[in-house]
């Protein structure tokens, strides 16, 4: 499984609880901590939603670069 530090960080910075990351997301509380947790993969279609939601790039919540900035389309 992944572990995913940065979608904690981005939702505490958005001052979010996980139940309204969760309600966004059309989940469960459970199933959304389970991804924060880093218990279950975040699905890709999650994924992007998520970095939507917090304008940056999927690569910034994988750690994959430490720029928040989101690619240009």
């Amino acid at each position: 499984m992944g572990y995913y530090p940065r979608i904690r960080e981005l939702r505490e910075d958005h001052d979010m609880t996980q139940r309204q990351v969760a309600a966004h997301l059309q989940m469960p509380q459970p199933q959304y901590f389970r991804y924060e947790q880093g218990y279950r993969d975040i699905p890709t279609d999650i994924l992007i939603a998520l970095a939507e939601l917090y304008k940056t790039s999927t690569d910034y919540i994988l750690g994959l670069t430490n720029n928040p900035k989101p690619y240009k389309k």
